[in-house]
């Protein structure tokens, strides 16, 4: 399965990043094979849009799940009907991208069942 992991670097073994449409880049890694490529999110520096913007970007990479820490309403509605999974990772402590794999594989992440905040409509946080 191809998975989307927001990071805050270009590496397997950079931090996670909680944040889905203002994380630094996307780790896109094959969880059956290891692969992994970085990709910058394009969406970081949007003035409004970046969930929707960083949603479209994982659909177009090719991703059937995504992890990050939270996801707003309008990142969900995009990712929903792509068909694209969306599970949570620990946000109150340090993971890289290679931990939250290994959690992915462990099948110790939750699926986020609904929007986890009502989002934030442009501001810059």
């Amino acid at each position: 399965m191809k998975l989307a992991i927001s990071i805050s670097g270009n590496k397997l073994d950079s931090p996670f990043d909680p944040r889905f449409g203002r994380a630094a880049a996307f780790c896109l890694v094959d969880s059956e094979t290891g692969e992994w490529t970085a990709h910058e999110n394009p969406a970081l520096s949007a003035s409004g849009g970046a969930g929707v913007q960083a949603a479209q970007f994982i659909a177009k990479l090719g991703a059937q799940a995504v992890v990050s820490g939270a996801y707003g309403p309008n990142a969900f509605d995009t990712l929903t009907p792509a068909g694209i999974a969306m599970y949570l990772a620990p946000t109150g402590e340090t993971l890289s991208a290679a931990e939250v794999l290994a959690l992915f594989k462990a099948d110790k992440l939750s699926q986020a069942p609904a929007a986890t905040h009502a989002g934030h409509h442009g501001a810059a946080h």
